[in-house]
């Protein structure tokens, strides 16, 4: 029997993003910055201006820009951090949906944060969903945010990537645990639909129509609006497939 609701191509997850217009220590306005262990993300620009600050081991820190038709994308590893330079509107689109929602992103906090497994759950946490209390929290953990990002972006700026190859260290031992959590949204998310992908190569390599008669459309919309995400406020999909919530993107 076929599924009831078919996934987004590829196993893609997908998010709409406002980025945060708070100013931060360094005088920018825009969102937490943070990394990714085994997704590949793209912003795809709506609407205002903007850039994607990045550091890397490779290319140390880079300033991308954002304006309406860009399409930017990195790869697990790199440093990422939204800035808004007015009305900036992006969708999000990412690799192996679900790994996300299931906590595949850690925030730059300062190391002593990051040695401490509890320490960082709670600082990366939101004590509420909506209103004053999530608000002054988000802000709080961009800010924290921002205080071990700048500290690694100086560092790399004099060709120093000793501090970002320490966070990578540290992300890692905070990733691991949650690991076997992810295996099966993977196997059950990108990796079957790339099975499915060579199924049906095989069905039509053997002149075997069969699975085009259970061709079907589905629609959704956003299951929340304006969550408070990494870079912004969040316009949330539960797809099929996936479950929320997610404290990230």
């Amino acid at each position: 029997m076929s599924e009831m609701f078919a996934p987004l191509p590829g196993g893609v997850g997908m998010s709409h993003i406002s980025a945060y217009e708070w100013e931060a220590a360094d005088g920018v306005c825009g969102g937490s910055p943070h990394l990714h262990l085994a997704c590949t993300e793209a912003y795809v620009v709506t609407a205002g201006r903007g850039a994607v600050q990045t550091l890397t081991v490779g290319d140390g820190f880079t300033e991308t820009p954002l304006e309406p038709g860009a399409v930017v994308w990195f790869t697990p590893g790199t440093v990422h951090r939204m800035v808004q330079g007015g009305g900036l509107k992006v969708t999000v689109l990412m690799q192996n949906s679900g790994l996300p929602e299931a906590g595949d992103a850690v925030f730059t906090f300062p190391p002593e944060v990051l040695a401490d497994p509890e320490r960082y759950a709670a600082a990366a946490a939101l004590p509420a969903k909506e209103g004053p209390e999530a608000d002054a929290a988000a802000r709080r953990r961009r800010d924290l945010a921002i205080e071990g990002y700048l500290t690694l972006r100086a560092a790399a700026e004099k060709g120093d990537d000793g501090p970002l190859r320490a966070f990578h260290e540290a992300a890692v031992r905070i990733a691991a645990p949650k690991v076997k959590e992810w295996e099966p949204r993977w196997r059950d998310g990108a990796l079957a639909a790339a099975r499915r992908t060579g199924e049906q190569l095989t069905a039509l390599a053997a002149g075997d129509p069969s699975h085009l008669a259970e061709a079907r459309v589905t629609a959704t919309g956003p299951s929340r609006r304006g969550g408070y995400g990494m870079c912004g406020r969040r316009d949330e999909y539960e797809l099929p497939g996936v479950t929320l919530p997610y404290y990230g993107e």
